[in-house]
C-alpha cells in the first residue's frame, strides 16, 4: 500500500480520534448535559481562493472541498447526543466577486447572518463547529466572548496566522480569520460580530509559515504571541502556562487541519513541512480541556482529496446518475 493511500486512511480516522478525544475531555471538565453543546455544520467554502493549491482536482471541487469536507467530519465524529445545526451554505461558484477586499464578499455576509442567527436562537453553552474554510470560527467564537465577557482566551492551533486584512494581496476571508475574531476587517462584518478578542488573550499555536511579508511586522504590531510546532513537541507547558497568565477560566479553540505535518497525513490545502503530529495535537487539546472549561472547539479547513473524486468516478458510472 503506497504511502500517499495511507496518508489518505488515516485522514479518514484522525478526525473521530480528535473529535472523540477532545469532545470527551471537554464533557467531562464541564460536566454539562449534551443539550448545551451545539454542533454547528458550517460547510463554507468561500473563504479560500485555493484552486491554485490543489491541482489533482477540477478547480471548481478543489474550490467548493471545503463543503464536502465539512460533512465528512460531521460524519465521522462521534454521536453523543449533541444538538446538531447546519448553516445554509450557497454553492455557486459564479457568486465570487471581489468587494471591500475580499472575495465572494456577498456569500460570506449572508452565511455569517445566517450562522448568527442560529446561534442566537439556540442559545448554545458550547459550540462544537466542523468546516469548512477557517473562517467558520469567526462566528461562533464571537458568540462566546459575548456570553462570557473578558473570560476566554483564544487558542488558535494552526501553521499560518490568519492574520491578513483586507486590501491585503491575498482575499481569501479565511486567512483574515483570527483579525476578525480580534474586531480587525470589513466594516459590516465587524459591526455584525457581537465581541471581540483583544490580542493578548489570543494565541497562534504551530505557527510555522507566513504566506505574506507583511505578516511577521503585523503580528509584532498587534502583539500577537505564538507557539511553533517544538515547543509544544515534548509537552503543553508552553500554551497552558500563556493561559493561566491570561486569568481567563474559558477557552475556545480552534484547530486548523493544516497545522498536521504533512509527513505523517495530508488532511488540509496546507501542507508545510515540520508540522505538529497527530499525537501531539490531541494531547494539547485534551490537556486545555482537563484544565479549563474549553466552551468552543473548531476543526476547520479538511480538503478531502480522495473523497472527491471517489465521488467524481461514481457519477460517471451507470445507474449511478
Amino acid at each position: 500500500m503506497s504511502i500517499i493511500i495511507m496518508n489518505r486512511i488515516l485522514f479518514l480516522v484522525v478526525f473521530a480520534i480528535i473529535s472523540l478525544t477532545a469532545n470527551s475531555q471537554i464533557n467531562k471538565k464541564n460536566n454539562m448535559d449534551n443539550k448545551e453543546t451545539l454542533r454547528l455544520i458550517y460547510p463554507q467554502w468561500q473563504g479560500g481562493v485555493i484552486d491554485r493549491l490543489v491541482t489533482e482536482i477540477p478547480a471548481g471541487d478543489a474550490s467548493r472541498g471545503y463543503f464536502l469536507g465539512a460533512h465528512l467530519l460531521h460524519f465521522l465524529a462521534p454521536d453523543n447526543g449533541q444538538k446538531t445545526a447546519e448553516v445554509p451554505v450557497s454553492l455557486d461558484i459564479n457568486d465570487r466577486e471581489v468587494k471591500n477586499g475580499i472575495n465572494s464578499y456577498d456569500a460570506i455576509v449572508r452565511q455569517t447572518q445566517a450562522a448568527l442567527d442560529i446561534l442566537n436562537k439556540e442559545e448554545p453553552k458550547q459550540i462544537v463547529t466542523l468546516g469548512g474554510d477557517c473562517a467558520v470560527s469567526v462566528v461562533p467564537f464571537a458568540y462566546l466572548l459575548s456570553k462570557y465577557p473578558d473570560d476566554v482566551a483564544v487558542v488558535w492551533i494552526d501553521a499560518h496566522p490568519d492574520i491578513t486584512l483586507p486590501g491585503d494581496e491575498y482575499t481569501g476571508y479565511h486567512a483574515m480569520a483570527l483579525t476578525a475574531v480580534m474586531g480587525l476587517g470589513d466594516s459590516k462584518i465587524m459591526e455584525m460580530l457581537p465581541a471581540k478578542i483583544k490580542p493578548d488573550k489570543a494565541l497562534i499555536v504551530g505557527l510555522h509559515a507566513w504566506d505574506e511579508e507583511v505578516i511577521p511586522e503585523r503580528q509584532k504590531q498587534l502583539g500577537l504571541k505564538s507557539v511553533s510546532p517544538a515547543e509544544t513537541r515534548e509537552n503543553s507547558r508552553a500554551v497552558l502556562d500563556w493561559i493561566k497568565a491570561t486569568g481567563a477560566s474559558k477557552v475556545v479553540i480552534h484547530f486548523d487541519l493544516d497545522a498536521l505535518d504533512p509527513s505523517e497525513i495530508i488532511a488540509a490545502v496546507g501542507t508545510d513541512p515540520d508540522g505538529m503530529k497527530i499525537a501531539e495535537v490531541v494531547r494539547l487539546i485534551n490537556d486545555i480541556a482537563r484544565a479549563y472549561d474549553v466552551v468552543g472547539l473548531t476543526v476547520a479547513e479538511p480538503m478531502p482529496r480522495t473523497a472527491i473524486k471517489i465521488r467524481n468516478m461514481l457519477n460517471e458510472l451507470p445507474l449511478m446518475k
